[in-house]
């Protein structure tokens, strides 16, 4: 049996402690209104139990915060960098008025276990029915009570960003349903206090413990893209590629709306720079900052690299010239004293 740390996620299930992300709850009949003219995707649209993936902009388009939003059907919980944490919530505070709005702070007071892989939810089936007795309960409006199958069949019912809260382990548990890492994913959110008994569970049930360095390897290998790592303060979404995901071109007004609008309908969605993956020729692995040459000129940077098992060498995401962001391109990194030589693959990547 193959006991690689990546292979066995792939093959199975893997649990990864994700409590130190940010977590922020708005409360208030006004929050979905207030929340869909500030971020980028459909925020109105949400029908309880249901989610997107959004960025918070500047009004030059350059991103504040990438989030997952979930509508909970009472109120609207947002998982973020922790980093950006307290900025969202400054930005969000400066623009309450008259609305019904109310902000929290659930980082410290609620954690979260990700679990990925095809057997994901079995493995969070499982480790939410440890040591329970009944069916749950307390589960989000609109999303039928009683689902068959229990939690099991709660989980199962979830769509990518469906979320559901449920009655387990003796407390209230939201699951939400967030592919990751090029894998099938969920988010189990719960009271700090519950979340070494939900990871034991989870590792009771036949998922493999990730450490964050496999993750890496994961995240880099699917191609996604991450926040203060792959894109920063400066990075507009189309540079990045998240566009497609994180943004909604028929929701109206949003903060940086305008200069994403004008590189899809005048600049026919051409930025001056694109994240891609690069595939590097030996061992040496490149590191962020690294710079990128093609032709005789820099055309670009390393913003993350891992020795990929799987493809057998080197794997870098990174940004190049537009021009340059081609299949098959052959470029050179400088790294340090060494020239490597590398391919570009755009992304996402081809199934």
């Amino acid at each position: 049996m193959n006991s690689r740390p990546d292979q066995l996620i792939r093959q199975g299930a893997g649990v990864i402690d994700r409590s130190g992300r940010g977590r922020i709850v708005v409360r208030g009949a006004d929050r979905k209104t207030f929340l869909h003219a500030l971020l980028t995707n459909d925020i109105a649209g949400l029908a309880p139990g249901s989610g997107c993936y959004a960025a918070l902009l500047t009004p030059q388009g350059r991103m504040v915060a990438d989030m997952h939003v979930f509508e909970m059907g009472d109120v609207v919980l947002i998982d973020c960098v922790r980093e950006v944490k307290d900025t969202l919530l400054q930005k969000f505070d400066a623009f309450v008025f008259s609305e019904d709005v109310q902000l929290g702070d659930l980082t410290d007071a609620w954690g979260c276990v990700g679990v990925y892989g095809p057997e994901a939810a079995r493995v969070a089936s499982r480790a939410l029915e440890a040591g329970k007795n009944s069916a749950p309960a307390g589960i989000a409006d609109g999303i039928a009570d009683g689902i068959a199958g229990g939690i099991a069949g709660a989980i199962a019912a979830l769509d990518p960003y469906g979320n559901v809260r449920l009655d387990a382990l003796g407390d209230v548990v939201v699951v939400a349903r967030v592919d990751g890492l090029g894998l099938p994913g969920y988010l189990l959110f719960a009271s700090m206090g519950l979340m070494a008994q939900i990871g034991n569970a989870a590792l009771a049930a036949g998922a493999a413990l990730v450490e964050p360095e496999t993750a890496e390897l994961l995240r880099i290998e699917a191609g996604e893209p991450a926040f203060l790592v792959d894109m920063t303060t400066e990075t507009i979404p189309p540079e990045a590629g998240i566009e497609s995901s994180a943004v909604s071109f028929t929701k109206g007004c949003f903060p940086g709306q305008e200069v994403i609008v004008r590189i899809r309908d005048r600049g026919h969605g051409r930025v001056a720079q694109r994240l891609v993956a690069m595939g590097v020729s030996g061992t040496t692995v490149p590191s962020a900052g690294d710079r990128v040459w093609y032709d005789a000129k820099e055309v670009g940077h390393v913003t993350s690299a891992v020795q990929s098992p799987s493809r057998g060498g080197p794997l870098a995401l990174g940004y190049v010239r537009r021009d340059v962001a081609e299949d098959g391109r052959t470029i050179t990194i400088i790294c340090g004293e060494a020239h490597l030589d590398a391919t570009v693959f755009t992304l996402p990547f081809a199934k």
